[in-house]
């Protein structure tokens, strides 16, 4: 892979999840999404800050937040999602799809798992299907595996992940845990939702980590 591949990728998923959440009525963007506490207006709201972040603007989040990352961040969607409505922030996300710029501290691959892992993370609790593309999504599934902001590998450890959608796998633990790689992907950034289309021994030690 290199940063142009990358770049397409994230493009193209950042361009569908905004076809996506315009299809979505009013009731579906006020509903909740897989993220504790969020709506499927503040996921959106997110989706369109990481090309619009700064280093001070970051810096002054977490001073406010007083150094908690996970608060900085709900704060700031919040606070964007009052101020733009979903047609906004739809028209937001499609203006910088193609953006190379990126969240401080962020990789290029980061904001494919953004957009992959967010893009279920409205889509499940709303009962409705987004297929998560198979390359990407093995090659954001790795990145995650071997990123320490994650927690990927204390949340896994001791266990195998087995992709039954695709020949992929990873991890030296003993206890397998088998499903599609999207699922996989899922409870490698700590979603129980994951947990539904998954099975294997290991299954029951990462349900009681998540």
């Amino acid at each position: 892979m290199d940063r142009d591949e990358i770049l397409a990728w994230v493009k193209a998923e950042r361009l569908s999840l905004a076809d996506f959440l315009d299809d979505l009525d009013e009731h579906e963007w006020q509903a909740a999404s897989l993220c504790p506490g969020w709506t499927v207006h503040d996921v959106a709201a997110h989706l369109t800050l990481s090309t619009r972040t700064t280093l001070l603007g970051t810096i002054k989040g977490m001073i406010r937040a007083r150094g908690d990352w996970e608060r900085m961040e709900a704060d700031k969607a919040r606070e964007r999602a009052a101020r733009f409505g979903p047609g906004e922030l739809v028209a937001q996300l499609r203006e910088t799809a193609g953006s190379a710029r990126r969240a401080p501290l962020a990789g290029p691959l980061d904001p494919l798992v953004d957009a992959l892992v967010h893009g279920q993370d409205v889509a499940r609790p709303l009962g409705r299907e987004r297929k998560m593309p198979a390359e990407q999504t093995v090659a954001a599934l790795e990145h995650v595996l071997a990123s320490p902001f994650y927690g990927a590998r204390k949340r896994l450890l001791g266990t195998r992940l087995v992709a039954t959608d695709q020949a992929w796998s990873a991890g030296a633990g003993s206890d397998d845990v088998r499903g599609p790689a999207g699922d996989l992907l899922l409870l490698a950034t700590g979603r129980a939702a994951g947990l539904a289309g998954v099975s294997g021994p290991g299954t029951e030690r990462i349900a009681a980590r998540l």
